[in-house]
């Protein structure tokens, strides 16, 4: 089935033809049942050591054509499916929306005990999982014991952030609760000294609790992570394909919606972002088991280290050759850029600021090969996701971490604003930032993006209009149409070719499609 969908996609693009008549598609096609996708273990440590000192994944050529995005549709948007849905950039989400504010059945019940099924009390932030009343299964994780709210609000914050932003994440709730919420499920082990496993007790239940902040009421602070639907078969690399897999069919590297991503984890200083910490699983819908990819793990962003604050040097890589030599060689006399920033000692954030972020510089802690090929066309989708969230949407969000220092929660705020404004400008001016392309009243209609937020000065553009023929790309000049007016085509396709007067190499070619006496925008090719 695999061979067959790759060779029909082969044959698609042999066709001559450009654009076909359900275009531009919304949604991935119908997907191919999937019956025997196995579960799968990925090494961190081989994860780190494959990708910092191999060349992993396709790459962008040194010369000639780059590679462009995959898996988008002819406007170049992330086609809506397993791996990303159309959210509050497309259609304006509400603020109680955007808080995700969570319905009964997201939160574990308090009706009853809580059995605990599975526990870790190693490492500086134990958890355990639970089942509540309704035999529903919750991972609950906690903060370090000495920075209270940091991981849980990180946790809870972000993934409000990603759902947002189009990404699937689970439902991360906070949650409070006293020691005799909690009941010892009858098989639950841990390990012994010598790693054999042991029936676990309430005084090990109890251990735990002593490794974890805890209120003057005595109740714990936590997010409980509602279990995933569906089987959990491993994480998704940020490469490649899963042979078992048969909808998997465009190389991790080369999907829009990976490589943007990058735009979004440094905005948010997810330097974490690694395969390990995604997951994939098989789901069914409509009768069809498919593998959808998740986001998650998100305790370690906005400053949060998870088990500490972030390291202050967040934003690069663990090691690169280049600038070990250079530190070598220079003996530390010119410092790396990252130690001029200063972090005000906020125990419930962590390590978090805006006025040395570079969205340029940053990278997570190792190479990410999506990340690698990004290009400026994919920065242009990542960026205009971010800057779609209002101060005050920014705000709304962050208050669902129910930070108890309200210093602290402004000082997010402010970051996480500054940290968007720096993208728009830095990523809106690499091409020409016109996007929302509608027909109205007879004209070709668009959104300024760089202008309309403030970021840039409005572009200054130049209209030449074309006819396109579909079959073989051909384009012929429209004597006289120069302005934002559609010419007058019977049938067919036209072309605009919109051009930045100041930077003339930022260029869109804009395709209509002409019937029934009217004509719609079916195509979007950005150039810089």
């Amino acid at each position: 089935m695999r061979a067959l969908t790759v060779l029909l996609l082969a044959a698609a693009g042999l066709s001559a033809q450009r654009f076909y008549s359900d275009d531009p598609l919304e949604s991935e096609p119908k997907a191919y049942p999937v019956k025997d996708a196995h579960a799968r273990k990925l090494s961190d440590y081989y994860d780190l050591l494959n990708n910092q000192f191999r060349t992993v994944g396709e790459r962008q050529p040194k010369k000639g054509e780059p590679i462009r995005a995959r898996a988008v549709n002819t406007l170049g948007e992330p086609l809506q499916g397993a791996w990303w849905q159309k959210r509050h950039y497309y259609q304006r989400m509400s603020i109680e929306e955007l808080k995700r504010v969570a319905p009964p059945e997201a939160l574990p019940s308090m009706s009853s005990k809580w059995t605990v099924i599975s526990a870790k009390n190693e490492g500086v932030t134990p958890g355990f999982t639970i089942l509540d009343a309704n035999k529903r299964m919750f991972y609950i994780k906690f903060d370090p014991l000495r920075d209270p709210d940091m991981a849980t609000t990180a946790d809870t914050v972000t993934s409000r952030f990603f759902w947002a932003l189009g990404y699937h994440v689970p439902h991360n709730n906070l949650v409070r609760f006293k020691p005799d919420q909690l009941e010892l499920g009858s098989n639950v082990t841990l390990p012994d000294r010598n790693g054999k496993p042991r029936k676990m007790t309430r005084a090990d239940l109890l251990e735990v609790l002593l490794k974890v902040p805890r209120a003057a009421d005595g109740s714990f602070r936590a997010t409980a992570s509602e279990a995933l639907p569906g089987k959990p078969i491993g994480p998704p690399r940020y490469n490649g394909t899963r042979s078992d897999d048969p909808n998997d069919i465009v190389p991790h590297e080369h999907r829009r919606d990976q490589r943007g991503l990058h735009v979004i984890d440094a905005w948010l200083d997810h330097d974490d972002s690694r395969a390990i910490n995604n997951l994939d699983a098989l789901v069914t819908a409509d009768g069809v088991s498919y593998v959808k990819h998740y986001q998650l793990d998100f305790g370690s962003t906005l400053g949060s280290g998870s088990t500490r604050a972030n390291s202050p040097r967040s934003g690069v890589y663990f090691f690169t050759w280049k600038s070990s030599a250079k530190q070598l060689f220079l003996l530390g006399a010119v410092p790396p850029y990252w130690q001029f920033a200063d972090y005000p000692k906020y125990p419930s954030i962590g390590n978090f600021e805006w006025k040395v972020f570079d969205p340029e510089r940053w990278v997570p802690e190792y190479h990410n090969p999506a990340f690698l090929n990004r290009l400026p066309d994919d920065e242009f989708w990542g960026a205009k996701l971010v800057t779609a969230f209002t101060d005050d949407e920014i705000s709304a969000i962050v208050s669902t971490g129910q930070l108890s220092d309200k210093e602290a929660e402004a000082w997010l705020v402010e970051c996480l604003e500054h940290r968007r404004d720096k993208i728009g400008r830095v990523y809106f001016a690499k091409v020409l930032p016109l996007d929302k392309f509608t027909v109205e009243g007879g004209e070709l209609s668009w959104v300024d993006l760089g202008a309309s937020l403030k970021y840039l000065p409005a572009a200054d553009v130049s209209v030449q209009w074309f006819n396109f023929d579909n079959s073989s790309g051909a384009r012929t000049p429209i004597g006289g149409q120069t302005s934002k007016s559609i010419p007058a085509v019977a049938s067919g396709y036209s072309l605009a070719q919109l051009t930045d007067r100041a930077a003339p190499s930022h260029k869109i070619d804009v395709i209509l499609l002409h019937e029934g006496g009217g004509a719609k925008v079916v195509g979007i090719e950005r150039y810089w």
